[in-house]
């Protein structure tokens, strides 16, 4: 039997001691140094030894001081990191390997340095309406925007359970995201509300939601956001090319809301989403990264390995980038392990709904 030991916590029992040595070395270093200045004898002399000597203890006195400050501020550092990390394991949460029969893989990087959440978002959830993805990008990027996306992921991941129809998931978005921003506005300018000039009344998300269902058919609703690439064995090519809706925030959304049919995902296949900070990273030059031409190499070597996928693309970006781009990027690979597909409305399995353009 697991026993809880009620009590006060190590880490509270440690604050205080932490907060006397935070005062009491410096404390220390400082009468070591008064002390020498009055009482030692040789720290009265004008003589060039004596003068060396009593620069040589304030140099030491001195030292001390600077090696306990960076102490301090690398600890609150680590402390800070820490609180970071939780934060985006509770916010970005880390994907399964597998979810309901598809291998998921996925990678985040954020723009700002030390941040370790960023503008862009996603989430996989298996759901009884099937499997239901989310990709987005909030304007802007690193710490300003964590706000909001914890709105669009929270309304995310309790709107796909309850709603039947991917429509009704994005309109739960749209609302989630409005309150959030008046929110937002009411904070920043509590007495005449959401200004013209204000930067909460210029911020928009893109969205793409995406449905995977049992039989392997695909549906998507996508605002302002770049359409996913279909992988096959030796094959890279855009799922869908139909004209997005506007991003949520700025404009309404349509009345009716008809997700975009993009035929079915086969045995094998695998679907490859990002950001639009991936293809909008520039080289030295000023040339946008390749990223059909990368997906086409990472797949031309046989079967699709989302893991190698994720692998190669992830390391030419940062090729392509000196290091680091210039805005967040998030990139996800889904690929279906399921041994089999139930046809989709008595066609064949082999069938392969026509692509919009």
């Amino acid at each position: 039997m697991i026993r809880i030991k009620a009590g006060v916590p190590r880490s509270a029992g440690r604050r205080p001691l932490r907060r006397v040595l935070a005062l009491g070395l410096p404390t220390v270093w400082g009468a070591m140094a008064i002390t020498y200045k009055l009482a030692c004898p040789l720290a009265r002399q004008n003589g060039l030894e004596a003068r060396i000597v009593t620069s040589a203890v304030f140099f030491a006195v001195g030292t001390g001081l600077i090696l306990h400050v960076r102490h301090a501020l690398l600890r609150e550092l680590r402390e800070a990191r820490q609180v970071a990390g939780a934060a985006q394991s509770v916010l970005l949460r880390p994907l399964p390997p597998r979810i309901d029969g598809l291998n998921t893989a996925a990678a985040q990087l954020s723009a700002d340095r030390g941040a370790t959440v960023g503008g862009d978002l996603y989430e996989v959830i298996a759901t009884e309406h099937g499997v239901r993805v989310v990709m987005g990008d909030v304007r802007g990027h690193g710490l300003a925007a964590i706000s909001t996306v914890a709105a669009v992921l929270g309304s995310f991941r309790e709107a796909v359970h309850d709603e039947p129809e991917l429509g009704h998931v994005l309109r739960r978005l749209e609302r989630a995201l409005a309150r959030h921003l008046r929110e937002r506005a009411r904070s920043e300018h509590p007495s005449a509300g959401l200004e013209p000039d204000s930067p909460v009344a210029e911020e928009f998300v893109t969205v793409l939601l995406l449905e995977i269902r049992s039989d392997g058919e695909m549906r998507a609703l996508n605002c302002g956001h770049p359409w996913p690439y279909l992988l096959g064995p030796a094959r890279a090519e855009l799922l869908a090319r139909a004209e997005p809706l506007p991003p949520l925030g700025p404009f309404p959304l349509p009345a009716e809301l008809t997700a975009v049919r993009c035929g079915q995902l086969l045995p094998g296949e695998a679907l490859f989403l990002h950001t639009d900070g991936v293809e909008d990273a520039r080289d030295g030059r000023g040339r946008f990264f390749p990223l059909a031409a990368m997906l086409a190499e990472a797949v031309a070597g046989g079967p699709v390995c989302p893991q190698s996928v994720l692998r190669a693309v992830f390391a030419g970006l940062l090729r392509h980038s000196g290091g680091r781009p210039a805005d967040d990027v998030a990139l996800l690979v889904l690929r279906n392990d399921r041994r089999h597909v139930v046809p989709a409305h008595g066609e064949p399995v082999g069938h392969r709904a026509h692509r919009l353009t």
